[in-house]
């Protein structure tokens, strides 16, 4: 499953050139702008399959610094100060990753 199955490219492109920047990322605004927020729970869950590249049920740090390149693979990596606030935004239970019912949680958040 390609992720512009669930996400329309024109939002995609949209949320990218908002965060191009280093530093200029923010997953709330992000998620917003490229549709997620408004996905069904089962639609938010099939995208977390998508950015569990290593298919562990979680997404790592090292997973979140690529998590713009799962959109576009001309995209930038997170820089680790961007990577971190992701991280602690969405690991509510502090094992250092993301479960699918926390990514859920942050990207309605």
């Amino acid at each position: 499953m390609a992720i512009t199955d669930i996400l329309s490219a024109k939002d995609i492109e949209c949320a990218l050139s908002s965060c191009q920047a280093d530093d200029s990322f923010n997953y709330k605004s992000f998620f917003s702008m490229v549709g997620l927020s408004s996905k069904t729970p089962d639609q938010i869950k099939k995208v977390f399959g998508i950015l569990d590249q290593d298919k562990s049920g979680f997404i790592e740090e090292e997973e979140l610094q690529l998590f713009l390149k799962n959109f576009s693979s001309s995209a930038r990596a997170l820089t680790s100060a961007e990577t971190k606030a992701f991280l602690a935004a969405g690991d509510t239970d502090g094992d250092g990753k993301i479960g699918v019912e926390e990514f859920q949680s942050l990207v309605k958040a």
